[in-house]
């Protein structure tokens, strides 16, 4: 159950938290080799899978990377050599990465839903030279060896063949590349993040917060499961639920299929999932299929994170009083991931805010030359290289995939630049205001959408929302609403009156929706985020051709 009043104890925490980065370091080593080693291996679960019935064993986990490493060793990868990962959540895509990672190969997760110019692009740009894949996805990426000469073989899951048997990890350098991610830009190519291994000792701290320890409370050694709808094919899913559940040795749930709400609160139940990573998509869609959950769902969450987006006080609330639990909202990037957030259950969350820095990581907001800005004034959320006692922070990245300039201009001296905006309180809260891109003036003030969208959806109607600016010649621009109905809902001239009011009376008077436009579903990224861009694009094509 969320606590009523809860002891700030974050002071004390992120000023004596002092890392600790050993020069050798695997994450395969760490998240399975170490575990496998144990006498209950053969019993303890690594990985459930929903709907199947089957579970994964850390013995299990282990053994099949092994005859993974061994056959991807036949096929001549080394050390250093990019392989892509074409697979949903699935056990044998949890045994590609540990069988990748203790190669001291580079694992480039590649999601199922990219199409076929997004898996081009990307397998071109890294020079992968295996790509292991599912069933599916096998035939489309086969299709592409042409226009990938460095691509060597494309082996699926169910014959990637080895042999069994014991296979002699990569001594690893906690500085050496593991994963290779594409950030999808607001402009250009994507970007390839190439991610050490001492990334996953960067996410740890973040990650025991937001999960309110995350079974470190004094229960049995196997209170804690964890599932995420949260692909493994991106930061999100890899880095916040995968590995990290691997890692404290706990089980994670497994499922290849369609999110909707009543799959993950029967799924949560099935489990007895203790926690979770939802996004504030996916909470927004359960609020409105159940408002009261616990009357239809036995739940036992201890922990609730949630990112991509703004949480907003009505997500807020709705998982603190039906959930019973108090969504610690989470910050982060590929490049940078996990550095700000809350920990219900050791500092007060505050509605609304993105939360703290995480011990071990400096944060703050900073002006276009580098200055940190005043209490109150946004501007753009950034992370230092070193933190509070000097020591390099093993969170970052090493750098864009070929692409130098792209690196050197994510840096402002020894700040690590987001493009998120942020204001800062006088508690060292910070506030989101939007991306960078997505903040715009209308009628000479400065929107960010994150408020409206949020004031949106406390309307029972609203499902979810999108603001984006839509062209104006005399204001340059009006503020734009699409809005997805809740079930039963109608959209008529009527509702829309109704938003607009709902807004007004809420917010000042130049935020309200000035134009609104029903949609069934908002573009999202692979990743659960509104794809504001798409939209905007939209209105500028609509008003480029208007007479």
């Amino acid at each position: 159950m969320a606590r009523s009043r809860t002891p700030d104890n974050y002071p004390a925490m992120h000023a004596n938290f002092r890392w600790e980065v050993p020069p050798h370091f695997n994450i395969a080593e760490v998240c399975c080799g170490r575990w496998a080693r144990r006498r209950d291996a053969g019993t303890r679960v690594a990985i459930r899978a929903h709907g199947e019935g089957s579970t994964l064993s850390f013995a299990q986990l282990q053994a099949s990377a092994n005859r993974l490493s061994n056959r991807l060793r036949e096929l001549g990868v080394r050390r250093g050599d990019r392989v892509a990962i074409v697979m949903p959540q699935r056990f044998e895509t949890a045994i590609a990465y540990i069988a990748v990672f203790q190669m001291g190969a580079v694992a480039m997760p590649l999601s199922t839903l990219f199409g076929p110019d997004a898996l081009e692009y990307r397998l071109q740009n890294s020079e992968a030279v295996i790509a292991v894949c599912d069933e599916a996805s096998k035939p489309k990426v086969e299709g592409m060896r042409s226009a990938c000469p460095a691509l060597r073989e494309v082996i699926e899951v169910s014959d990637s063949g080895g042999h069994a048997g014991e296979f002699e990890a990569a001594r690893t350098k906690a500085e050496d590349g593991a994963v290779l991610i594409y950030t999808s830009g607001t402009t250009g190519p994507p970007k390839g993040a190439l991610i050490p291994h001492r990334a996953m000792i960067g996410n740890l701290p973040g990650f025991v917060c937001s999960h309110n320890w995350f079974g470190f409370d004094g229960g049995s050694d196997s209170d804690a499961v964890f599932w995420s709808p949260a692909d493994w094919a991106w930061t999100g899913g890899l880095m916040d639920a995968l590995l990290p559940s691997l890692y404290f040795g706990r089980p994670i749930v497994a499922y290849n299929g369609r999110f909707s709400p009543e799959l993950a609160y029967t799924l949560m139940q099935e489990h007895g999932v203790t926690h979770s990573f939802l996004f504030p998509t996916a909470l927004k869609a359960m609020m409105k299929a159940y408002p009261e959950p616990r009357k239809h769902f036995k739940l036992h969450l201890q922990g609730l994170m949630s990112a991509g987006e703004a949480v907003g006080d009505a997500v807020f609330s709705y998982c603190r009083d039906q959930l019973g639990v108090i969504v610690n909202e989470m910050f982060g990037q590929t490049e940078i991931n996990y550095v700000v957030g809350n920990c219900a259950r050791y500092w007060p969350a505050r509605p609304n805010s993105m939360g703290r820095p995480y011990p071990g990581h400096r944060v703050a907001v900073i002006d276009d030359e580098g200055n940190e800005c005043p209490v109150g004034i946004p501007g753009d959320v950034a992370v230092n290289r070193y933190d509070v006692h000097g020591d390099p922070d093993p969170i970052f990245f090493l750098g864009y995939w070929k692409n130098e300039n792209a690196t050197r201009n994510k840096y402002t001296g020894d700040w690590c630049r987001t493009g998120d905006l942020a204001t800062r309180d006088e508690d060292g809260y910070l506030w989101y205001q939007g991306r960078a891109d997505d903040v715009f003036k209308a009628a000479g003030y400065r929107i960010g959408p994150s408020e409206i969208e949020n004031c949106l959806v406390k309307h029972p109607s609203v499902a979810n929302a999108a603001v984006v600016p839509k062209p104006d010649k005399e204001r340059g621009a009006l503020v734009k609403a699409f809005v997805v109905l809740a079930p039963g809902a109608k959209g008529d001239d009527k509702l829309i009156a109704e938003l607009q009011a709902h807004v007004k009376g809420k917010l000042a008077p130049y935020e309200y929706p000035k134009e609104i436009e029903f949609i069934d579903a908002l573009p999202m990224t692979t990743t659960g985020k509104v794809q504001r861009r798409v939209l905007r694009l939209r209105e500028e094509e609509k008003a480029r051709g208007s007479p």
